[in-house]
């Protein structure tokens, strides 16, 4: 297994913990999200999962939770960097604050790029969801690894032929319970996951 390891060229300006105030919403709905189990880590310790918005103030830019926090049940604000640039050809990635940003990054990166009204993203793990939801829902290509280029290419072409920037929910078939989903705010995106979720228990 090779989860939460970073496959992108990162450079990462190390730097203070964002304002709290950035921060409290995606908080707030990342700890709605780990309660559930859809964030969490493995019995080996590997965390999975993460939680991103778009910055309120520089839409090109979005924070998001950092690599290898699965494993912690509450974060603080030394758990989340902000992602400022992404190169998905050169397959690189510019980020800064106290932790190196999520190895998922690529993947929210590009629905931001694609989908400008989206404002948040959610990569939730969950195998009975995703054995469900397979082929079911858009489904990314199944040589298409998490965190890879071919990842990112796959969300797009999936984002410009499917009705995902309506459904806002996928799959990663070459990533083994991924599960993505994204919305206006975050309140919309963590809707689509908990129907999901709840279809899936009910």
């Amino acid at each position: 297994m090779d989860e939460g390891y970073i496959k992108f060229t990162a450079d990462w300006q190390k730097s203070a913990p964002l304002p709290t105030a950035l921060l409290q919403e995606l908080n707030e709905y990342r700890q709605r999200i780990f309660d559930l189990g859809l964030i969490g880590a493995y019995d080996n310790g590997i965390g999975y999962g993460n939680i991103s918005k778009r910055h309120p103030e520089y839409p090109d830019q979005f924070l998001i939770s950092g690599s290898a926090t699965g494993n912690f049940a509450t974060l603080t604000e030394d758990h989340y960097a902000l992602v400022t640039a992404v190169d998905i050809d050169a397959n690189s990635l510019d980020c800064k604050g106290p932790i190196i940003a999520s190895s998922e990054s690529m993947s929210h990166a590009v629905i931001y790029q694609t989908l400008p009204d989206v404002q948040a993203i959610i990569h939730a793990h969950h195998l009975g969801m995703w054995q469900e939801l397979m082929h079911k829902v858009p489904t990314t290509d199944a040589s298409a690894t998490y965190g890879s280029p071919e990842m990112a290419y796959s969300i797009i072409d999936l984002l410009k032929t499917t009705d995902l920037p309506h459904s806002k929910l996928f799959v990663m078939e070459g990533h083994e319970e991924g599960i993505f989903v994204f919305g206006r705010d975050l309140p919309q995106a963590y809707g689509v996951l908990f129907q999901a979720y709840d279809d899936g228990n009910s």
